[in-house]
């Protein structure tokens, strides 16, 4: 069984279809058909959810974070121990929410079909908000896309909603809920079974350790921000499924003196304050990275795991020599990132072995790292070519690099003949175009929709090109630059 609070409603499942997802939950089971569905792909933002879950502070505090969510990429599983919020939940007596009377007196709706979804991104943007900030307004609803407005009135919307906001329903309930989630914590495994599919919803590293060794076939559910793409684009099945989000362990970031752990299940928006500190083209690169409801949702670990060929974070972290610790039962081996990829979607990754952790190199002075993600628009868009560059130049001589591409190959992979010229020659224009040349020796790019081979090819030559220049002269970087 799973417990969940629907707004203040408690809800017990155990029977549910654990392919079912939350936005199908609420339209056809709750009968909550506020949440559109626009694209099934978590790309237009119609069926943006908030979820609460409960937290605390570096002081001790609880309070509830709220997180917008494409309700079309979550299953039901994941809701478990937590409190999910649809639009039909902010009208209170009668009264609107100040972000649906945003929304009303700005004029920031028109045919009304994805007006639900900006109404809850601007309801979690008010709730993670203490003042009107431009720039978080723009982020919060990059992920949700209107075909009328154009825009303008909807951030009018947000500029009014969250300035000078006032106490809602929310915050007067907060100690209640507060109190219902703490009762309502996962104690013990969870599940939904509907006789021919199960999910299964572990607590520890040591139970999920056992769930996957049990059963080899099941699919690991993290985000579900890829994993969802094959039950509701190309309608199949998934039997057995583990969910990993309530593994605390999985979730946390520890920083030592020479690296920073990151467990596998850390959403990709907790991942940006440690990364960014560290690695500040990391933290421009995740502004890049889908959406923030995406980014909420889908994890580090995930990105890693499903082997894309254009995964974003893989070519930065295989830049920065980053590594990753498997786990089989009680045994624990650490691999370099650049040699988990195999081939296109295979990996090292034995049967019944998972990702627990990434291990990311801290900073060092000597280190001249930069990435750039090169996409048709600058917003929730996939890479046709993501470049990251890793040079150690001492007295003008380069003594190393790591340089690695995303959607130049069948696997994110290291330019090796291009790393080769670079090491132990000076770094000069002479040396950087042969290292440009090189990289035809390391990559045969395909042409698809996003992008034709030539210009891949061009494009990593060019991005080198531009790292060289912008170490030479800082004044004119511009980090994580889109191309159209």
């Amino acid at each position: 069984m799973i417990q969940f609070l629907l707004n203040q409603e408690l809800r017990s499942e155990h029977a549910l279809d654990p392919n079912l997802t939350v936005l199908n939950y609420l339209r056809e089971h709750v009968g909550k058909s506020g949440t559109k569905e626009g694209c099934a792909s978590g790309d237009c933002g119609a069926c943006t959810v908030v979820v609460g879950e409960l937290q605390t502070d570096d002081a001790g505090r609880e309070h509830i974070r709220y997180r917008s969510l494409n309700s079309c990429l979550t299953f039901v599983s994941s809701l478990h121990g937590k409190q999910l919020i649809s639009v039909e939940d902010l009208k209170h007596q009668g009264e609107l929410h100040s972000v649906q009377k945003a929304m009303v007196e700005c004029h920031g709706s028109q045919c009304g079909f994805c007006t639900p979804g900006f109404v809850m991104s601007l309801f979690a943007l008010q709730k993670n908000s203490d003042a009107p900030d431009q720039a978080k307004a723009h982020e919060a609803l990059a992920g949700n896309l209107c075909r009328c407005t154009g825009y303008r009135p909807i951030l009018a919307a947000a500029e009014q909603s969250c300035c000078g906001k006032q106490p809602d329903q929310f915050d007067a309930r907060e100690a209640e809920t507060i109190a219902r989630l703490k009762a309502i914590a996962p104690t013990d495994i969870g599940e939904l079974n509907s006789g021919d599919k199960r999910c299964l919803v572990p607590l520890t590293v040591a139970d999920l350790a056992d769930l996957y060794d049990a059963y080899p076939q099941a699919r690991l559910l993290a985000g579900g921000t890829d994993l969802a793409l094959e039950v509701t684009q190309f309608h199949r099945t998934l039997p057995v499924m583990i969910y990993v989000g309530n593994v605390a362990e999985m979730k946390r970031i520890e920083t030592f003196d020479d690296r920073i752990e990151i467990g596998a299940a850390t959403a990709l928006s907790d991942c940006y304050e440690a990364l960014n500190a560290e690695y500040p083209d990391f933290g421009e690169l995740l502004h890049r990275f889908a959406s923030l409801q995406i980014r909420n949702q889908g994890t580090l670990g995930g990105n890693i795991g499903n082997a894309s060929p254009i995964g974003d974070s893989p070519p930065l972290l295989i830049a920065l020599g980053a590594q990753v610790v498997l786990c089989k039962g009680e045994t624990r081996r650490t691999l370099n990132l650049d040699d988990y990829f195999i081939d296109y979607k295979v990996t090292a990754r034995q049967e019944s072995e998972f990702i627990e952790k990434i291990i990311v190199p801290r900073a060092s002075a000597e280190q001249r790292f930069r990435a750039y993600k090169v996409s048709k628009r600058l917003d929730d868009d996939i890479s046709a070519v993501c470049a990251a560059f890793n040079l150690r130049v001492e007295n003008g001589v380069i003594s190393d690099a790591r340089i690695a591409f995303g959607g130049m190959a069948a696997i994110p992979k290291r330019a090796a003949h291009c790393e080769a010229i670079l090491i132990g020659s000076p770094f000069n224009n002479a040396v950087v175009e042969r290292a440009c040349a090189a990289l035809a020796e390391d990559f045969t790019p395909l042409s698809d929709f996003r992008a034709s081979k030539e210009y891949r090819l061009l494009s990593a030559q060019n991005l080198l090109r531009k790292y060289f220049i912008e170490l030479q002269t800082p004044h004119i970087e511009t980090r994580v630059t889109a191309y159209v």
